[in-house]
């Protein structure tokens, strides 16, 4: 029997329902037979005790509970709220609706009977009420997890995505006054609320406190010593705020009640503190994603625990013995570490281990996984990029019967391992970078077919497959990498379950089989660095509702430019350079609205100026060089458009007039540089998880599993190289006009991009002085004039650009000094060769005696006509930059000359036949 309901406080209730949008398309989750708890609240319903979500005292029968979880609530709560005249609330649960970033009211601060208050998940924004610490019964607070967008699994206490952005803000307020007066709490949660202090050592003081849950919330400094002396604590949870620093306290030993600590994704960093071996009761503990160091601290004590990460640290030495003392552990993560010596035998003792991952440290000598194969309950093992050599042909049946994850990335494997003929339940398989050569087996066509969703084969030496498959068969593919090998023949087709299909950089040949325009899901594709030649399928314009990524690069592809591009279209990134195509650019591609990179570079294009891209308001990245296009490039175009465009090379093409001062001055993407935003470009590839059971659950640390992340790469020209960038740092800012035809004065617009990184107008006809605005240009670190019609003196401005590493104002007509200090000291004589009035410390002719001014010789013929400019190259590959304000690797080589003497003599022909 449901106790009488009180009259006013129904009415309340009602009130309080009718103040909200409800309907399932607010709802946050729902099937189609879902009823939000609200739905029982009726006036025919009079008792509002026996309504779903409401629960009143058995005595007096006032309402005493509301739980209204992911009840559809839509609109926001102001402090009038009937909600708030419900005076004897003990429980107020309004998680997961929709509170359309209003502010939690100052109101809830009178409901002082509360013990257990949760708004998290529902879109709350602003700052935390301060009434709120009027709550002093309260002995469970949760206000996490409030961000855009919504960042938490349902129900998912510790399940989030950090990046998104924190609603909810404790500043004034800060955490200290908020939580001064809640002595009572056991839990605290406040996941993803900004709290940009340090952890007050006030909360030592909350004896009572069980649960403390403070995930990506800003926070800063050192951790309080005190806090680990709270005697209750079981759940410590302080992940993802990078301001944290410092060593761990000797004082974590004190934590006699913790089961689960949670520190990872901090910036920790000392020796892990011997003491936490005397933490008896625990059974989760992850330090992952720090700078911890030294060797692996003992745990052999802690026979509870099930749970041990330490990746992604700084630990070295080996692996100790002791470690197999943990019998109950079910995971084991210690990669990406500098752990040394051999894998011990004795792991084979850890019966209950599920998940083992040892990938990405320098772990050495001969493992055989016949000593691995007794872990029966093993269904992730991981021992990618060591220096092992795998040994072993397990053939037994029973051998890793539930294995769903393997990664043996350049293990030093040469042939397919025999015992995967044996395992049916593979979900993510990795063989890259090993030794193996020749074909596919067909025996491993049939591994793991119906539940594979991630295979990586790239940079090995395979040639193609046993009987050539048309269409490959794994049938729940989503994930497939098979670039960097020498496979030959046609293209094979991935299931039409496949996400992501990359076979670049192999030695297909043949046309694209139209079939593959069927692949409604593929996101990306990437075809790129292989001998495919024929016409671009026009059906591929269709599939940019799915498609990001289209890189057919480097082929040999000719005709035109599909013309299909759609409205809606997902593409970010369309590479078609380095191929034969023909025409114009089709003007459909304008739809593209997500458009970020495109490159149709070394084809040959007959078109004008491409201005109507400018309406793509996500293009960062747009590359024509070594095409067709001709004509100017009129100023008016600019106004507006192209509002992030940091890359733009439209070297040797046939453009002429004046340079487009207009662009210059309206490219606000290259007038900065964030030195905050030093990611890479890439996109994010999601799929469907859907297919996996809850026994795969433990998989889905692994990103790749849930994302794919797809670097864009270019290649430019840099300091005088031709450079492949495999990766591109985000505030990469690049302008290329080379070779062509332009005339007229460097705008001094050009000065304002100080976001510029390389700047090459080379091979032109300009004429006049080198603004002396180009001193404001602080980031600059490549400038090239060379082989134009300047004259004038070289500004001394110029001399403060101290991250210049490379510049060439040869073959001009430059007069008096060359600047002093800085880079300019650096800077050789061919920098500034045929410029005969010039003189310099760099230069064999010094700024001394009556001979140091003579007058230049005036240029007999077009720069470009003449040919002057020798530029005969190999790519080298990139990650990031050399030296100057980004730093990067450099691997490769590269020969590049500039004398046509030089190249007539050594290969018989003019250099423009070769432009």
């Amino acid at each position: 029997m449901h106790p009488l309901c009180h009259a006013d406080e129904r009415s309340a209730l009602l009130q309080f329902k009718e103040s909200f949008i409800i309907n399932n398309s607010t709802c946050r989750f729902f099937d189609d037979d879902y009823l939000p708890p609200v739905a029982s609240w009726t006036l025919e319903n009079s008792s509002c005790c026996s309504w779903d979500g409401v629960d009143c005292d058995k005595k007096s029968g006032h309402v005493i509970g509301h739980e209204l979880i992911n009840s559809c609530l839509y609109g926001s709560i102001n402090s009038s709220s009937s909600l708030f005249q419900l005076v004897h609330l003990q429980i107020l649960d309004l998680s997961y609706n929709n509170f359309n970033f209003s502010r939690i009211p100052s109101s809830i601060g009178n409901l002082l009977k509360l013990t257990y208050l949760r708004l998290s998940d529902s879109f709350f924004a602003g700052q935390i009420p301060f009434k709120i610490s009027r709550l002093s019964k309260l002995s469970s607070l949760d206000l996490s997890c409030n961000s855009h967008p919504s960042s938490c699994a349902f129900f998912g206490m510790l399940s989030f995505d950090p990046s998104s952005k924190r609603l909810l803000e404790l500043k004034r307020p800060h955490f200290e006054s908020l939580v001064q007066n809640l002595t009572n709490l056991e839990a605290l949660f406040l996941s993803l609320v900004n709290i940009p202090y340090p952890v007050p050592s006030l909360l030592a003081n909350m004896s009572s406190l069980s649960f403390l849950i403070l995930t990506s919330c800003g926070l800063l400094g050192e951790l309080p010593t005190n806090i680990f002396q709270l005697p209750n604590i079981e759940l410590l949870h302080l992940v993802q705020n990078p301001g944290m620093s410092g060593e761990i306290p000797a004082s974590i030993g004190n934590l006699g009640s913790l089961e689960q600590l949670y520190l990872d994704a901090n910036n920790f960093s000392g020796l892990v503190p011997p003491s936490i071996g005397n933490l008896s009761k625990l059974t989760v503990t992850t330090l992952s994603r720090n700078y911890f160091r030294g060797n692996l601290p003992s745990f052999a004590n802690l026979n509870h625990l099930a749970t041990l990460d330490l990746s992604s640290n700084d630990f070295a030495g080996p692996i100790p013995f002791n470690l197999m003392n943990l019998t109950s552990l079910t995971r084991l993560n210690l990669e990406s570490n500098k752990l040394q010596g051999p894998i011990p035998s004795s792991i084979s003792g850890l019966k209950n281990l599920m998940y083992l991952d040892l990938s990405f440290n320098n772990l050495s000598g001969t493992t055989e996984l016949d000593s691995l194969h007794v872990l029966k309950k093993l269904t992730t093992l991981g021992l990618s990029f060591n220096k092992l050599s795998l040994l072993g042909k397990i053939n037994s049946s029973a051998s890793f019967p539930n294995l769903t994850a393997l990664m043996l990335a350049s293990c030093n494997l040469s042939e397919f391992p025999q015992y995967l003929q044996n395992l049916d339940k593979l979900i993510y398989l990795d063989l890259s970078f090993n030794n193996i050569h020749g074909l596919v087996p067909q025996w491993f066509l049939e591994t793991s077919k119906e539940t594979l969703l991630n295979l990586d084969l790239s940079h090995n030496f395979l040639t193609g497959f046993d009987q050539s498959p048309f269409v490959l068969p794994w049938s729940s593919l989503q994930i497939l990498k098979i670039d960097s090998n020498r496979i030959q023949g046609f293209l094979p087709l991935p299931p039409l379950s496949t996400v992501s299909y990359i076979i670049s950089n192999n030695s297909l040949t043949g046309e694209i089989p139209p079939l593959i325009c069927n692949q409604t899901l593929l996101q990306v594709l990437d075809l790129s660095k292989n001998n495919l030649s024929g016409q671009i399928p026009e059906c591929l314009g269709n599939l940019s509702n799915s498609l990001s990524i289209l890189n057919l690069g480097s082929n040999s592809f000719y005709g035109t430019i599909p013309r299909t591009w759609t409205r809606g279209s997902k593409l970010r990134m369309i590479n078609l350079g380095q191929n034969k195509l023909k025409g114009l650019i089709p003007r459909s591609m304008s739809k593209c609205a997500m458009l970020e990179i495109l490159d149709l570079g070394h084809n040959q294009i007959n078109d004008t100026f491409p201005f109507w891209l400018g309406t793509l308001p996500e293009l960062k990245i747009l590359i024509l060089r070594y095409n067709k296009f001709h004509g100017p490039i009129e100023s008016h175009y600019f106004k507006s458009t192209f509002p992030k465009l940091r890359i733009i090379d439209l070297s040797y093409n046939g453009l002429v007039g004046n340079l487009p001062s207009e662009y210059f001055n309206s490219c606000s993407s290259m007038k900065t540089i964030d030195e905050e935003q030093l990611a890479y470009l890439q996109a994010d590839i999601s799929f469907d998880m859907g297919q996996l059971t809850e026994k795969l659950q433990d998989f889905l640390s692994f990103p790749t599993m849930a994302h794919e992340y797809y670097d864009y790469s270019i290649i430019v020209k840099n300091k005088g190289l031709r450079i492949e960038y495999a990766k591109i740092i985000a505030v990469f800012a690049l302008v290329d006009f080379s070779g062509n035809r332009f005339e007229g004065e460097v705008p001094e617009s050009i000065g304002t991009l100080k976001g510029l990184i390389a700047l090459d107008l080379s091979n032109n006809s300009l004429s006049g002085h080198i603004p002396s605005a180009m001193g404001n240009l602080t980031h600059l670190e490549s400038l090239d004039l060379s082989l134009n019609k300047l004259s004038g003196k070289i500004p001394q401005q110029l001399a403060q650009l101290t991250f210049l590493s490379f510049f060439n104002v040869s073959y001009n007509n430059f007069t008096g000094p060359v600047p002093k200090g800085n880079q300019f000291d650096t800077f050789l004589n061919n920098s500034f060769e045929e410029n005969l009035g010039l003189c310099g410390n760099q230069l064999s002719r010094k700024c001394e005696g009556p001979k140091a001014f003579l007058p230049p010789l005036s240029a007999s013929t077009d720069n470009q006509e003449s040919g002057s400019l020798v530029e005969f190259d190999w790519k080298i590959v990139v990650i990031g930059y050399g030296s100057g304000f980004i730093i990067g690797v450099v691997i490769g080589h590269i020969v590049i000359t500039r004398k046509q003497d030089w190249f007539l003599k050594n290969f018989g022909m003019p250099y423009r036949c070769f432009v």
